[in-house]
């Protein structure tokens, strides 16, 4: 096997557009130059690396995303299941407060997008180069408490159980929820009569009980005029959320739109010519991908806003004809009554220096996340 070599890279401007057309061969949005971008202009508190790992013939094998940001212990353990003891022993050791963490992978979103690959890459060997990136990074990154590897599928473990060489503990996280889109619904109506009765009632209840919002796509141009009102809709869903790592300036979502156009989608919801929600999600081959929502939790109730987006996002699929709907992570039950289910997600965490990391990695063990009950809101198939 030849030898990978490691070169890093503190922009996205620097890195050659062939290395691009390498990783990403089948033009995945997230591994794309614009999108990575995006983020990194919009959201200058969030410190961005990138690692190409290349072969002796100087072919790239594939691109690593890092993200370094700082945030609280509280909020990384809100949505997951653990004693009294285990959050007073992780308060010790990451300082009670703020901690200073390495993300491989895009903080901001659920889902694979820490390493994207070649064709021809053996993702075992770019695993283990990339481990030893992520070593070199950490060292050179003072502070630094902990490094996370984010988020893998089963089918991806394989290969993505390398880094435990490193000293990673894996550890399960909250589940993307997806729906799966039958070729038959080519409209709402198709998918409500999929519906058992008390799940399309509830479908029907979210409309009828929304009718009084406008609904509109947004332009790049009213994303200008509306950003101050957006981030504070954004802000609140952050709030009540079970967890959050790092919180997105919504300047990024300019330069998507200006980026995706049509694939980039945001839609607003007014109510007496007032902002009360707003709904984003990117076109990504035969996927919708749900990303951040905002409401105004004091008329959310009254008018069921957060339904009605969930009823949308299924409209906006079903329209843009995907064969899935990933609606993310948190309020997984709720999702669950409109058709989602869970795919699990495994993580990697270890603490920068490797004494303590080996004291905690048992606690790290325990970490389960919070149950949810599954509804399953379609007819048996006849």
């Amino acid at each position: 096997m030849s030898k990978l070599n490691n070169i890093f890279y503190s922009t996205v401007d620097a890195i050659q557009p062939e290395v691009f057309e390498q990783i990403n061969s089948d033009d995945n949005s997230y591994f794309s130059a614009s999108f990575l971008k995006a983020f990194e202009v919009a959201n200058p508190q969030t410190e961005f690396q990138y690692v190409v790992v290349k072969n002796h013939q100087n072919q790239a094998h594939a691109l690593a995303v890092v993200q370094i940001i700082s945030l609280s212990v509280e909020g990384i353990l809100k949505n997951i299941k653990v004693s009294t003891f285990f959050r007073r022993t992780l308060g010790v050791f990451f300082c009670n407060n703020h901690i200073k963490i390495m993300f491989c992978g895009n903080v901001f979103l659920s889902g694979e997008h820490a390493i994207s690959f070649s064709t021809k890459a053996n993702k075992k060997a770019v695993t283990t180069s990339v481990g030893q990136a992520l070593d070199i990074i950490a060292r050179k990154t003072t502070p630094l408490h902990a490094i996370f590897i984010k988020d893998f599928r089963s089918s991806s473990l394989e290969w993505s159980n390398n880094v435990t060489n490193f000293g990673f503990t894996p550890i399960i996280v909250e589940p993307n929820m997806i729906i799966k889109l039958k070729p038959e619904w080519t409209t709402f109506e198709d998918y409500k009569k999929a519906l058992k009765s008390k799940y399309r009632v509830k479908s029907n209840k979210a409309d009828s009980t929304s009718t009084m919002l406008e609904s509109r796509l947004l332009s790049e141009n009213d994303f200008e005029t509306y950003k101050d009102q957006l981030q504070s809709l954004y802000q609140n869903t952050i709030d009540n959320a079970n967890f959050n790592a790092q919180v997105l300036n919504l300047n990024t979502y300019i330069q998507l739109k200006a980026a995706y156009n049509e694939k980039f989608i945001v839609k607003a919801y007014f109510y007496n010519n007032q902002i009360v929600g707003f709904l984003s999600a990117l076109l990504n081959h035969s996927s919708l991908d749900a990303h951040f929502i905002g409401l105004n939790y004091d008329l959310n109730k009254a008018h069921a806003i957060y339904p009605r987006i969930l009823n949308d996002y299924i409209r906006l699929g079903i329209e843009n004809g995907v064969k899935s709907i990933n609606l993310g992570r948190t309020a997984s039950e709720i999702k669950t009554t409109v058709g989602a289910t869970p795919v699990e997600l495994r993580c990697y965490i270890k603490h920068k220096n490797p004494l303590i990391n080996r004291l905690i990695k048992p606690l790290f063990k325990q970490v389960q996340v919070k149950s949810f009950k599954q509804h399953f809101p379609f007819k048996a198939p006849n």
